[in-house]
């Protein structure tokens, strides 16, 4: 009786073992389905990754930077605001015959790229995007005339963020215009190679406006190269007497600290499941 219970021991531990591995194989990918999903959830609702393909924001974002765009506050009635750092859609031939034009992709490498940006892992691989400064929002009047500062409802901007050399208005000065509601007016930090609002008034490119509804989200951290990281916040010379902020309901978008504990908070989910599962 004795050898009888120790082959059925054996036996039931080399069972036992080997419904280990498979439920082990099972769990691992639960875990990295669940992980995918998560990730492709983040990049829809939260935050999306970009790459800056062009020297027009310099030096505030060099190429190559990544940046984390928060998709997350317009979900909550948020708008972009004076100074902001926005990534908006191509409104329609921005990218025409400038150096910031997309090249075509092609190849294995660039379907993987493509397959890893679906699922947020990478920047994203369509180039039909663009970045730049908020400089006035829908109703305000702006003022770009050579030889003196941006003004934003008569008020003058100060703006040490641009490129150094880089002059204010004096390339495409466009003089008086009008944003209507609803629309973005914005200039790049290196205003002497950037193909920006300026530039396409002046080439009839719509007016130069960027819809609101072309707005993907407002870059809040460079987030690459690590030796880069920074914050991008509103710049003081937007929060000027004279300058009001629009009432749009949230006017300070959600920190990306703030979605990325929610991601945490997912992951720490995921894992006390596993350990559940194991139990």
């Amino acid at each position: 009786m004795t050898e009888g219970t120790g082959r059925d021991q054996g036996d039931a531990v080399a069972r036992s073992g080997r419904r280990g591995g498979g439920s082990f194989l099972r769990e691992s990918a639960v875990v990295v389905v669940s992980a995918l999903v998560l990730a492709v959830l983040v990049k829809t609702f939260a935050f999306q990754a970009f790459s800056i393909p062009s020297d027009s924001m310099n030096n505030t974002l060099l190429k190559g930077d990544r940046v984390l765009v928060d998709k997350f506050s317009p979900w909550f009635g948020a708008t972009p605001t004076r100074g902001d750092v926005v990534v908006f859609k191509n409104p329609g031939h921005w990218l025409d015959d400038t150096p910031e034009a997309p090249q075509p992709h092609s190849g294995f490498g660039y379907d993987v790229q493509n397959l890893l940006s679906d699922v947020g892992l990478m920047p994203a691989v369509d180039q039909s995007f663009l970045i730049k400064r908020v400089i006035a929002v829908g109703g305000d009047t702006v003022s770009c005339v050579a030889g003196q500062p941006v003004k934003v409802d008569g008020v003058a901007l100060h703006e040490p963020y641009l490129y150094p050399g880089a002059t204010p208005c004096d390339e495409d000065a466009v003089g008086t215009v009008v944003v209507p509601k609803g629309d973005l007016w914005v200039m790049g930090d290196h205003r002497n190679d950037s193909a920006d609002s300026r530039y396409q008034r002046i080439h009839g490119r719509g007016g130069g406006f960027v819809p609101l509804s072309d707005v993907v989200g407002r870059a809040d951290v460079v987030a690459w190269p690590l030796g880069r990281w920074a914050t991008l916040p509103e710049p003081a010379t937007f929060q000027q007497a004279g300058l009001t902020r629009p009432d749009d309901g949230l006017t300070e978008p959600i920190a990306v600290g703030a979605i990325v504990a929610v991601v945490l908070a997912g992951a720490a989910f995921l894992l006390r499941r596993r350990r559940r599962q194991r139990a």
